[in-house]
């Protein structure tokens, strides 16, 4: 087959038939990107483990990070 004989083909396949068509509300729905959140439990943390590191190396020049501190 020749490739405008083909294209041709594709386009009558492709507009055959009815349209599949979705209320707007959930058309919208669907192209919105799901909200996912992960959260790992640990009886670690890296983070306030480092930070303790840090602030055992360096003096800080005022107190605003002491609540944080366990």
């Amino acid at each position: 087959m020749e490739p405008k004989e083909v294209e041709q083909k594709l386009a009558e396949l492709l507009s055959e038939g009815e349209m599949e068509t979705l209320p707007q509300e959930q058309a919208v729905k669907r192209k919105l990107p799901f909200k996912t959140e992960i959260r790992i439990r640990t009886e670690h943390d890296p983070v306030a483990a480092e930070t303790k590191a840090y602030r055992r190396m360096a003096k800080e020049v005022d107190d605003r990070y002491d609540r944080y501190e366990d």
